[in-house]
């Protein structure tokens, strides 16, 4: 860098820091305006001596430079201990999740709010730690603060702040989310045209249900208290909106609910909402047609009427069936009869809607229904043939297969008086292999083609993987929480930490797993060594990748903690 004297068209002189760099392509030496400084003549109203003063100035500037590019000395003593509980071990791949955290803006949204309450300590910094190490690191409150000084962030706050905390974001949850789905918006864009939609339950390890926490039907089977979780995702599987509803309440129930919720505040405009079988009544299928959506539902076959479920196995209409792969489908425009309810007598009442039936067969279908069934066909012979070792909490599936069953309602066994008279029902398995491979789906959009819908509905597999997600990588469960405000703002941050782990996958063109990009982030991470320098062990083709969409630079072996916080800022520009 060198002090740079030019004169203008007007005659005065402007001073300017510049730096020269060779071009290899026109093999000329260009010149790189650093600083521009000001006119000499209002420069000399200021300095004794302008040109002196800031030639001094970029001398200093180069030899910091030097400096910084020099190597470094560390002395190591042989005979060094740590002392007990010393940790010099950080995490700087969180970074990475700081810079979409603060292009949505949620650090000047909790701020804002800050202000109209008497909290001595930071929301924001509380709910980034939560948010953070959720996703790399996830465990409870109490072990979340313990592990606080896994990243460079103020931490400044202690366990007691936490739960406070939860309060408040409780009570900010609707807005924040409203906040998030606006900024995804304006950041990055978000198409809404199509909007998936699925339910999934949570467990909790209690000994007794409460008003939030109830008995329901688990999706893992098992005997606890549960509470049910919707959740809306737009077509990139970022989520949009989630709700939670008591453990007893059926999937199909929380449809209209959590639609009255986006139609009304998100502004979606006319959406077409796809989503699984369990959701699919009479009321839903109406309510969508009012509003002026549309739907893609898949629709249960061996629930169905026996017309359709002839128009299945009729081959008639089938194409494809030459694909090499065994795969054929079918498509038609039917009016359907669904059953709704009448809002002023409380009574079903039937009514007509005009629908698209797409219909395909795939022998992969096939051999996974044959799979997912072996189980309960295998414990159901052997509960005939055993009876005695019949579990009522652990039948699930077998139960249907067994004819005459009757169990003690105390004891879950079967009694001593049908044991003699059970059989498996042949017919049963038969009937069901029938339709083994076939798949329906139902949909609203009468000008869309087969192919399309069968595209479209495809992609509900996101939002089914959002759910594998949330309970394996982020560890949704255990909840260590019993009051409802503070579990609900455990889902929330729940919530936060997979919009940005998806927002993350959707820069990298979902090149990478989610499994794959925490593990990497998690990784990456330093010891310090002395005088302020950190040194890193770890970096690879993932790092690589998120480095070159976020901007940050993952592949230095040595770090000064003021170059690390300097990085820092910069996600939170």
């Amino acid at each position: 860098m060198y002090l740079k004297k030019s004169r203008q068209k007007n005659g005065r002189i402007q001073l300017s820091i510049a730096e020269g760099h060779y071009d290899k392509e026109t093999k000329r030496t260009k010149t790189v305006n650093i600083e521009t400084l000001g006119y000499l003549d209002v420069l000399e109203k200021e300095y004794d001596d302008p040109v002196a003063h800031f030639t001094a100035e970029v001398a200093r500037m180069n030899e910091s430079r030097i400096r910084e590019k020099a190597p470094i000395t560390v002395n190591v003593d042989p005979k060094a201990t740590l002392a007990e509980g010393t940790n010099n071990r950080r995490n700087f791949g969180y970074v990475a999740f700081s810079k979409i955290y603060h292009e949505l803006s949620i650090d000047k949204f909790v701020m804002n709010r800050q202000r109209y309450t008497k909290a001595e300590f930071n929301h924001n910094s509380i709910l980034k730690l939560l948010v953070y190490l959720r996703l790399l690191y996830p465990a409870s409150k109490k072990a979340t603060h313990e592990n606080k000084d896994m990243i460079f962030d103020k931490t400044d706050f202690s366990l007691d702040d936490i739960y406070r905390s939860l309060s408040f974001f409780k009570k900010h949850k609707n807005s924040l989310m409203l906040w998030i789905h606006e900024n995804i918006k304006a950041a990055y864009g978000r198409d809404t045209s199509l909007v998936y939609y699925d339910v999934t339950n949570y467990y909790f390890e209690i000994d007794k249900p409460d008003e939030m926490r109830r008995k329901g039907i688990s999706k893992e089977h098992r005997p606890n208290p549960i509470v049910q979780m919707g959740l809306f995702i737009d077509t990139n599987g970022i989520p949009i909106y989630y709700g939670l509803f008591s453990g007893n309440t059926l999937d199909k129930q929380t449809l209209i609910p959590m639609m009255d919720k986006i139609l009304d505040d998100y502004g979606l405009g006319r959406i077409i909402v796809v989503a699984d079988k369990g959701v699919i009544t009479g009321d839903n299928i109406a309510q969508t047609i009012i509003d002026g959506n549309g739907y893609v539902f898949s629709y249960s076959i061996r629930g169905s009427s026996k017309e359709f479920k002839e128009y299945v196995l009729d081959e008639n209409g089938y194409t494809g069936s030459n694909d090499e792969n065994g795969f054929r489908m079918k498509s038609r425009i039917t009016p359907r009869t669904i059953h709704v309810t009448n809002p002023l007598t409380g009574k079903k009442q039937d009514a007509e809607v005009d629908e698209k039936h797409v219909v395909f067969y795939s022998p992969k279908y096939a051999e996974k229904a044959k799979r997912d069934r072996a189980e309960a066909v295998s414990k159901a012979q052997e509960y005939v043939k055993y009876p005695e070792k019949y579990n009522h909490a652990l039948n699930y599936g077998a139960k249907k297969y067994i004819c005459n069953l009757k169990v003690d309602k105390e004891t879950g066994e079967i009694l001593d008086e049908v044991r003699q008279l059970i059989y498996f029902d042949e017919e049963k398995l038969k009937e069901e292999e029938k339709y083994d491979g076939y798949y329906a789906i139902v949909s609203s959009e009468l000008d869309e083609s087969a192919e399309k819908i069968i595209e479209i509905y495809r992609g509900l597999w996101k939002i089914e993987q959002s759910f594998r997600v949330t309970k394996s990588d982020i560890e949704v469960r255990p909840v260590h929480l019993s009051r409802q405000d503070r579990i609900d703002a455990h889902f929330l941050i729940c919530f936060i930490s997979l919009v940005l782990q998806r927002v993350l996958e959707m820069k990298l063109d979902n090149k990478h797993s989610t499994s794959t990009i925490l593990e990497s982030l998690r990784k990456c991470a330093c010891s310090h060594i002395e005088n302020n320098y950190y040194m890193f062990d770890y970096y690879d083709d993932v790092l690589k990748d998120i480095g070159m969409v976020t901007g940050i630079d993952f592949n230095k072996k040595y770090m000064r903690l003021i170059d690390i916080r300097k990085a820092i800022g910069e996600t939170k520009k």
